[in-house]
């Protein structure tokens, strides 16, 4: 049943992988450096980033979070659509709240009781599959309304 990779494919393969690091390390916007998710964990692997929970916010927790976040959407213009949403809703905050409502953390749900930002993220992404069935369409639902 296993094919078996020749050498040529083997070897692009290879050379893809180099050329996303060499992205990586040139520190361009992740949504260009993966568009898959084994190349996205292999980065995640390679460069060490720290995926625990963060106490405080910086820019290497909110990058973690985004890669999570866009290993869990593989095309690359839903992730960007989801960042535009979040960068608009919470600026990818875990601790971002809404004095005038309950809404809370990375996706601003109501009544959003965790404090786990990868939580978070999976949450908001549950909600907006089965409401707007697409990233896009949230995004562009938000544009009109003003949220989400």
């Amino acid at each position: 049943m296993y094919k078996s990779i020749g050498v040529s494919k083997l070897s692009t393969g290879l050379r893809y992988l180099t050329y996303r690091l060499r992205s990586l390390s040139r520190r361009e916007p992740l949504w260009r450096c993966s568009s898959r998710r084994a190349i996205s964990w292999g980065v995640l692997c390679l460069t060490g980033l720290n995926i625990s929970p963060a106490l405080g916010v910086n820019n290497n927790h909110i990058n973690s979070y985004k890669l999570y976040a866009h290993i869990q959407i593989v095309d690359a213009k839903q992730y960007r659509c989801l960042e535009m949403l979040w960068d608009k809703e919470s600026k990818w905050n875990p601790q971002a709240d809404n004095p005038k409502s309950t809404a809370y953390g990375i996706p601003q749900l109501l009544k959003l009781k965790s404090h786990d930002p990868y939580v978070q993220i999976d949450l908001g992404l549950k909600y907006i599959a089965s409401r707007y069935k697409t990233v896009c369409n949230a995004w562009s639902y938000h544009k009109m309304n003003g949220h989400y």
